[in-house]
């Protein structure tokens, strides 16, 4: 059985989900301020290997055309930075996740400071579930 962590890297926050211990379904797991790459990695590292979880899925920002822009570069430094606190890392495309996971917080009745709250850790929900969905 396999459990992977899902990660929204923020510039602020980094939202995190968690697999079922099946690798099935996703949850929301957290949402961490962040601070450094390797704090932030270590951090999630810790979690989620306490959780059972060794493998990240970490959101790409690839640009509308496909290609990668400048926050793919941030993401990639991200990985190499889980990568040496002991987690493996896969990428999934995360094109219009936040405004997928604003879309379904406001249809369910999420508004203002609340949404703030878990928009990152939706956002890595939808990340984590399309990963499991495709693999």
């Amino acid at each position: 059985m396999t459990r992977y962590i899902g990660i929204d890297l923020g510039s602020r926050r980094v939202g995190l989900a968690l697999s079922d211990p099946k690798g099935t379904i996703a949850t929301p797991f957290m949402t961490l301020n962040r601070s450094s790459d390797e704090l932030d990695a270590a951090a999630i590292a810790e979690l989620a290997l306490g959780e059972g979880a060794t493998t990240a899925i970490l959101g790409m920002p690839f640009k509308m055309d496909g290609t990668k822009g400048d926050a793919s570069v941030v993401v990639e430094d991200f990985a190499g930075a889980l990568r040496n606190a002991g987690m493996r890392v896969r990428f999934v495309d995360e094109r219009l996740t936040t405004v997928e996971a604003t879309k379904k917080l406001r249809a369910g009745g999420v508004k203002g400071k609340k949404m703030r709250t878990v928009i990152d850790k939706t956002a890595a929900t939808i990340i984590l579930q399309t990963f499991l969905d495709t693999k």
